[in-house]
């Protein structure tokens, strides 16, 4: 039975995309709504909705007068550009067992592009958090987190920069990760980021850069992340507008 707290939706959404995931629906094809609704415990106009929200996402199709079924294609994109997760799910979505190093935490006044981005004037420091995300002792990516240190909390738990950033933010700041926006952007690893990364310089790679907003619309951290391209590949579904 599906708990209705707190969005019934996007629960049952996330269970119905478990057991596609998970080859839960004989000849990939999806139940009847009534049918799924009667075994989820919720109305029909609950299913549709999120049926419809994972018919947007690419990842089930409607075949007329024949039902709905799961789009395999689909599957093997494991994380999508438009969610937020964490590079730890990111990382075991492709089939790895990740740790994670943080490699140095300090606070400084921030760079030109820092304050730009998270509003910040003459007199505010930055905490940057530096951490490597690794497979076994190969490290597959690099992040770089600023966050304005006047929106810190006064306490931490030792180790807590270690956690996912929306995490941090939530436990630290108060603040909650809402969005991202992103640039991405082709790169030529530096001396210093490919020494971290295990690769040689100038070695291609795919960069984030980001500025995240908190529910009020407010920019509470800037990222940078690089990733390995030889490790990692980023795939999407790119749909014509109404189909």
């Amino acid at each position: 039975m599906i708990s209705r707290n707190p969005s019934l939706t996007d629960q049952v959404k996330a269970h119905i995309k478990e057991l596609i995931l998970n080859d839960g629906f004989d000849g990939d094809r999806i139940p009847p709504e009534t049918e799924l609704a009667n075994d989820l415990g919720v109305s029909r106009t609950t299913i549709r909705d999120a049926l419809s929200r994972l018919q947007n996402e690419g990842a089930i199709y409607r075949r007329q007068g024949a039902g709905t079924f799961v789009n395999a294609r689909v599957l093997q994109i494991k994380s999508r550009l438009e969610d937020i997760w964490s590079y730890q799910q990111l990382l075991e979505d492709h089939g790895f067992e990740p740790s994670v190093r943080v490699l140095a935490t300090t606070e400084a006044p921030p760079d030109a592009a820092t304050a730009d981005a998270l509003g910040l004037t003459d007199g505010d420091t930055v905490l940057t958090i530096e951490k490597l995300f690794l497979e076994d002792e190969d490290p597959v990516m690099l992040t770089i987190n600023r966050i304005a240190t006047r929106i810190l909390g006064d306490t931490g738990d030792a180790g807590d920069e270690a956690t996912p950033i929306y995490e941090f933010l939530q436990d630290r700041c108060n603040r909650t990760l809402s969005y991202y926006l992103t640039e991405i952007i082709p790169v030529a690893l530096d001396a210093d980021t490919a020494e971290k990364l295990g690769v040689a310089p100038g070695t291609p790679a795919i960069s984030f850069d980001e500025v995240g907003y908190d529910d009020a619309n407010e920019p509470i951290v800037r990222a940078t992340s690089h990733f390995r391209d030889d490790l990692l590949r980023f795939r999407l579904i790119r749909k014509r507008n109404g189909t």
